[in-house]
């Protein structure tokens, strides 16, 4: 199986950032959106393994989520990786209790490691992917609008669980299905 731990958006800010997805088609012609029902925050790409990593990983998921009480994160900037302005993923940073996140990421990356996987060892930047790009340069004048696409309010995402997912190849895409959900706190 292809497994991923992440956290995942409420139907509202799917929405909410449905919207700011729509309004960024013309400014990035080409660019592969994130169906809206599949976006997530990843606290950790764990990859292929063999299916009897599932229980494993749920034990590190319960161990490291007990300690964490539920917190809130709001999206609230548009950037991109490996930066803005030559971005091959476009995504929405978050604010708030991220130090919660942060806590929650360092206590499931030590379980992993301590499973002998691999650990992505870059600085974890939380972010909600929403666009795949190809050659794309950004101009000053659509810096400009990425922040007024930014500029309104959107509702709080209250964290009270992370979750299991697996990853299934399907025609050029995944599709994403939760295996486990564990309560923080």
């Amino acid at each position: 199986m292809r497994f991923f731990i992440a956290l995942d958006i409420p139907e509202v800010s799917r929405k909410e950032l449905q919207i700011v997805q729509e309004k960024l088609k013309p400014f990035i012609p080409g660019a592969k959106f994130t169906d809206p029902e599949k976006l997530h925050l990843t606290i950790a790409f764990v990859g292929e393994e063999p299916d009897q990593f599932k229980e494993k990983l749920i034990e590190i998921m319960q161990s490291s989520a007990q300690e964490i009480p539920p917190f809130t994160v709001t999206p609230s900037y548009i950037d991109g990786f490996p930066h803005l302005h030559t971005a091959n993923t476009l995504w929405v940073g978050v604010k708030d209790d991220i130090d919660k996140l942060y806590e929650l990421r360092h206590h499931i990356k030590d379980g992993l490691s301590s499973l002998g996987l691999p650990v992505d060892q870059r600085r974890f930047v939380p972010h909600i992917a929403i666009a795949k790009l190809n050659h794309f340069k950004l101009k000053k004048e659509v810096e400009k609008e990425f922040e007024n696409i930014m500029s309104g309010e959107f509702s709080p995402i209250q964290v009270t669980s992370v979750k299991l997912f697996e990853s299934i190849p399907e025609h050029g895409f995944h599709r994403h299905n939760t295996l486990s959900e564990v309560k923080l706190g």
